[in-house]
């Protein structure tokens, strides 16, 4: 583990060279907003529907989303803020797309800037109050965030194989973690160097990363039921025996390799993206940016010790029991998280929930729109219906 830190901060060292562009305040990236929203009201009043929406999307990806405004804002003020401005520019392209009068457009258009100028005056306030702090936060939150889910996918790896004395596998999950880090880095700098930020690019990320997070679900669910078949003692007992003096299956070692990449490049080209951000958005602060980065990446250190002490303490029934219902969650979790990722993206549509009052939580992967939450509830039903089910045919055979 100590490697995989040490790699990651490696890599980070290049983060600065990388970005070069000039700093610019919040509220400089809000008056950008502005006049490229004027620029959105003169192509739909042309008649052009496709290139108004087009445009939007361009403010999203290539100034709201690329300067940084969207991480700051869940870092310092909230994700729920950041997810409302984020409906509210679906909001726009949805009636952009419906043909609505002019003048809605219009409305549309300046409710989104209003709700950007309130998140930029909270920024510019916390900053003024906290100085070089904001960025330390939100160098030290942006990491912290999105290293948990996967630190927690590889700690139910790692803790697997130390149980069924399979440490000589350790390697290979450290090494596709690295390849995740490294293919993270290559994504990122595909998407921010190479290609411009047009519609297509910044969409195309949206799109991978909630592929990804959807395929991901397939393996943590796989992984998960597995894990909920070693439970029982008896079960465990003939797993065991059946791995004496044999080593792990290539297939299941790949695996479990391809488990851990997934949980590391799902998070890290935007984690990369975004520290580029705040680099570019930096005064002077760079300084507290690389402590908050390091601060951070001591918290994940000890987050990842303390949960492998303890799961590796834990008896064997209770521990697979655990282990496949968190597994369970984080596959919850990242199907929300990549249904998200999708609707960003235009991929699919968003429609909010206004009946009841759900709260945006990034580290669940709850969101308060149906597209999202539909199939998270789906999932969890189907769960539980599979583990009724188990029970009732192990009460019959007994």
């Amino acid at each position: 583990m100590r490697k995989l830190f040490a790699f990651i901060t490696a890599l980070f060292l290049l983060l600065p060279a990388a970005s070069t562009n000039a700093a610019q305040t919040w509220q400089q990236i809000h008056d950008h907003i502005a006049t490229e929203m004027d620029g959105v009201y003169a192509i739909y009043q042309s008649g052009d529907a496709e290139g108004a929406k087009d445009a939007v999307n361009n403010i999203y990806y290539g100034i709201y989303e690329k300067d940084g405004l969207e991480s700051a804002v869940r870092s310092s003020i909230s994700s729920k803020s950041a997810n409302l401005t984020e409906y509210q520019f679906y909001t726009l392209k949805k009636v952009i797309r419906s043909g609505a009068p002019q003048s809605e457009v219009e409305a549309e258009g300046a409710k989104l800037l209003d709700m950007v100028q309130t998140e930029v005056t909270q920024l510019e306030t916390a900053g003024a109050q906290s100085g070089g702090w904001g960025m330390f936060l939100q160098a030290f939150l942006i990491l912290l965030r999105e290293g948990v889910e996967a630190i927690l996918v590889l700690v139910g790896i790692i803790a697997y194989l130390g149980r069924a004395g399979h440490e000589k596998e350790l390697s290979t999950v450290y090494n596709w973690a690295i390849a995740g880090i490294v293919c993270s880095f290559i994504s990122a700098y595909l998407f921010a160097e190479v290609l411009d930020s047009t519609t297509t690019t910044g969409a195309s990320r949206e799109m991978i990363e909630g592929f990804t997070a959807l395929f991901a679900v397939l393996v943590l669910l796989g992984t998960s039921a597995w894990m909920g078949g070693k439970s029982n003692a008896k079960a465990w007992k003939n797993y065991i025996d059946s791995q004496v003096k044999i080593t792990l299956s290539t297939g299941k070692s790949r695996a479990l390799g391809f488990a851990a990449f997934l949980a590391v490049y799902r998070e890290g080209a935007e984690v990369i993206l975004f520290y580029q951000a705040l680099f570019n958005n930096a005064v002077g602060d760079t300084d507290m940016i690389w402590a908050g980065f390091v601060a951070a990446c001591a918290a994940l250190a000890v987050i990842f010790f303390l949960i492998q002490r303890g799961a590796l303490r834990i008896p064997i029934g209770p521990f697979f029991k655990v282990t496949s219902a968190f597994m369970f969650v984080l596959a919850v979790t990242f199907l929300g998280g990549g249904l998200k990722e999708l609707q960003e993206s235009d991929t699919i549509s968003t429609t909010i929930i206004e009946a009841i009052p759900i709260p945006s939580i990034d580290l669940l992967g709850l969101y308060p729109t149906y597209e999202t939450i539909v199939p998270q509830i789906l999932l969890v039903l189907a769960a539980i219906a599979m583990v009724s089910y188990k029970k009732r045919s192990a009460a019959a055979e007994a």
